[in-house]
């Protein structure tokens, strides 16, 4: 997704502006996600992409919108806060949960979508094709989000080592 591109799109605004006005929400820009992206970005990215996909496929575009941006609803460094009951990948979904519960009412597949978005680092098996497409969206972006820093650290290295090359 390209920077506020979601903004241009004034359907999927209606979907989530209520969610967006929430401090609860807005308070994800104060963490980094992967590298240069905060939480919020990130989960705009997914919320967004997932909705787009979701709309063009005919499925419930608007639970993916609204579940997509409040799957990581958490408001802790998963790189160093360590849980006893498990790994970040187990407990961070139902800490975003609870935490989504508080601002809003949520349809049975939107909680779905946001228990079951680590699937695959997870056994827990989405019960809705919206709940897998958000967790395969989710890795693209995570992935994405990694390795664009990744690929610009490595084009600036490539540049040093050679100069005189277009790379």
């Amino acid at each position: 997704m390209k920077p506020n591109e979601w903004k241009q799109d004034a359907e999927y605004v209606a979907l989530v502006e209520d969610l967006l006005a929430r401090p609860e929400v807005q308070r994800l820009a104060m963490f980094e996600q992967h590298h240069h992206t905060t939480r919020l970005d990130h989960s705009l990215s997914v919320s967004f992409d997932s909705y787009q996909i979701a709309k063009q496929r005919g499925w419930n575009y608007q639970a993916v919108a609204r579940a997509g941006l409040l799957h990581d609803l958490f408001y802790y460094d998963w790189r160093t806060t360590k849980f006893d009951l498990g790994t970040h990948a187990f407990i961070h979904p139902r800490v975003s949960l609870r935490n989504a519960e508080k601002i809003t009412t949520l349809s049975d597949m939107e909680k779905d979508i946001i228990l079951k978005h680590m699937f695959g680092l997870t056994m827990a098996l989405p019960k809705y094709k919206e709940s897998l497409l958000v967790s395969l969206v989710d890795d693209y972006e995570a992935s994405h989000e990694y390795f664009g820093h990744v690929k610009v650290k490595t084009h600036t290295w490539m540049q040093r080592l050679h100069p005189s090359r277009t790379i």
